[in-house]
């Protein structure tokens, strides 16, 4: 897999409006916050249907909450492909990590694993949390595997706490102190000078 280089942006009302499009596609909305158990898709952070047309006021009581840090991913061609939020206990200095690459068709390409670095790196070195955890579906194998490639250590089992296609699924937390963060960039940096 090539490795892939993003940039975490400020998120724009374009943005918003294809993280909205984006959600609509079931595949899509599943294999991030799911959906809420009435049934519409679920979005932690703000209601994209709701921001597309926001005041500027709420615009900004929205997007510069330092409790929810939003950004948007885009790729090496300044495409917009998906979306991070970051969660903020600041009294704990914890923060909960939500990624969405949004569009399937850079899906296991090393987008999400590129994002979630820069995320990582934004959330230890500028926002000084000690530790960052996600919250994944056990159906969503593939981003279990990849958090697991970075790092991340399995600290529990959430039980049947997520709704998908008629039934009720366990969710995995996983977490990264940021000293193991630290650790695992300075191995990987000796690593590529042995190479």
């Amino acid at each position: 897999m090539p490795q892939q280089n993003v940039i975490l942006k400020v998120i724009t009302r374009e943005d918003v409006s294809r993280i909205n499009q984006w959600l609509k596609d079931t595949e899509i909305s599943e294999s991030w916050f799911g959906r809420y158990a009435y049934g519409d898709p679920a979005h932690l952070g703000y209601h994209p249907e709701e921001m597309e047309k926001a005041s500027d006021a709420e615009w900004q009581r929205v997007f510069d909450n330092p409790e929810h840090r939003i950004m948007s991913i885009y790729n090496q061609s300044n495409e917009h492909i998906g979306e991070i939020h970051i969660a903020i206990e600041e009294s704990l200095a914890d923060g909960q990590l939500s990624l969405l690459i949004g569009r399937k068709d850079l899906w296991h390409q090393g987008y999400g694993t590129a994002a979630t670095n820069a995320s990582l790196e934004l959330a230890f070195n500028e926002y000084g949390l000690y530790r960052i955890w996600v919250d994944i579906p056990e159906y969503n194998e593939a981003a279990r595997h990849m958090f697991d490639r970075l790092g991340f250590v399995h600290e529990g089992t959430l039980r049947k706490s997520r709704p998908h296609e008629g039934a009720r699924f366990d969710s995995v937390i996983m977490g990264i102190l940021g000293s193991e963060y630290t650790q695992r960039a300075e191995d990987l940096g000796t690593q590529a000078h042995n190479v």
